[in-house]
């Protein structure tokens, strides 16, 4: 089968590497030359993925069996006359279009299906942000309805909060989409990521619970399993199938849920492999996000999926602007024991771009705080110097 594959970052390189291994062929497409991906992909193009015409042209150049979005800024209204054309758009064009916007996967969670989320409003100007402020009450958060790792997300704790987030949220926001949601804060005691399996011809299946720390609306660990009691954990995967279902199609889609001391909340969907879940890198089952990904969008059955040990991510960012970033530290991480570690490959880095993640497992037993730890140091042994 050949896939093309939009987007090109460390999440598509490992999907493109799990594509590789049973023999398929990976188109990689990005906005920028020897992104992670084209390095192990059979071919790529660079190009806008905004710019629909431009986007149509490597559709009909390459002629894919599957199209596989890993980002948000593509003109996804495209995929319904792909899918048209005979091609499958993973997972589905409905789920592509509504995911890539937070305004059509909140309202189809909240008011179609009638999930429990943060009450939220959306704001296109400064003066529609305060009137939502307002009815939401402070403090409050504010996320550009494109975009991902946290770009222009932001908290309003105080009234001269509203105009800068209103800034900072335009900036960060990917796309030509101008319009903000601020939602009110949750008093959550944690976050989880439940990836999300659903097949064509089987069941729908459930990993165990990844909990993740965010700093800026971009995770710095994550870990699994998370702790979640019985009763939140069928709550979550109720919320979970119910929304994958309404979407349609077949993948694997990061589910994020708050979990708060009145139950589960419903936050956001990813229609793809999720950052948080390169913790499965670390051998935490025995298929890790990206072959799962692979297996479903193929069709080949998913008998199970196993938790096998314990494990933990935490990243490694830069800190300067580089167009040629080299690291240090790699023989000292490298020499830890139950720990491994993955360099993405980026062709330049600037402040707090992902550049790594470290990975730390060990069993089931070992409490997951010492694993968080022993990650978080492990990626601390890395620089990345200009």
């Amino acid at each position: 089968m050949k896939i093309l594959l939009l987007g090109s970052g460390e999440l598509g390189k490992e999907f493109t590497i799990a594509a590789q291994r049973i023999g398929q062929i990976v188109i990689a497409v990005d906005s920028y030359e020897n992104a992670p991906a084209m390095q192990v992909a059979h071919g790529f193009e660079v190009i806008n993925m905004l710019d629909g015409d431009a986007l149509d042209k490597i559709v009909a150049k390459h002629n894919p069996d599957f199209i596989v979005p890993e980002i948000e800024a593509i003109r996804t209204e495209r995929f319904y006359e792909y899918e048209k054309q005979g091609i499958t758009v993973v997972p589905s064009a409905k789920a592509a279009n509504f995911t890539m916007n937070r305004k059509a996967i909140r309202d189809l969670a909240a008011k179609e299906l009638g999930l429990k989320t943060a009450n939220y409003r959306y704001a296109t100007t400064a003066e529609e942000l305060r009137k939502g402020v307002e009815a939401v009450g402070m403090p409050c958060v504010v996320k550009p309805l494109m975009s991902s790792s946290g770009k222009g997300q932001s908290t309003i704790k105080t009234e001269t909060d509203i105009e800068k987030a209103w800034n900072y949220a335009v900036e960060g926001s990917r796309g030509d989409v101008v319009e903000v949601i601020v939602e009110a804060f949750v008093k959550f005691n944690s976050e989880i990521t439940l990836l999300t399996v659903v097949q064509n011809n089987n069941p729908t299946l459930f990993c165990a619970p990844i909990g993740h720390r965010q700093e800026r609306g971009d995770y710095q660990e994550s870990w699994q399993p998370a702790r979640i009691s019985d009763a939140n954990l069928y709550e979550a995967q109720d919320m979970a199938e119910k929304v994958t279902e309404a979407l349609g199609g077949a993948g694997l889609f990061g589910v994020e849920f708050f979990l708060a001391d009145d139950g589960v909340y419903f936050s956001e969907l990813s229609p793809r492999p999720h950052d948080t879940g390169m913790v499965t890198l670390a051998g935490t089952q025995n298929f890790n996000e990206f072959e799962l990904h692979l297996r479903a969008i193929l069709s080949l059955p998913i008998f199970e999926i196993t938790l096998e040990k314990a494990g933990a991510s935490a990243v490694v960012l830069a800190s300067d602007n580089s167009s040629n970033p080299t690291y240090s530290g790699i023989e000292e991480i490298a020499s830890l024991p139950k720990t491994d570690f993955r360099i993405f490959g980026k062709p330049t880095s600037r402040p707090y771009r992902r550049m790594g993640v470290a990975l730390v497992h060990d069993t089931l037993e070992t409490p997951i705080e010492e694993i968080v730890e022993k990650a978080k140091k492990a990626a601390g042994l890395v620089s990345v110097k200009a």
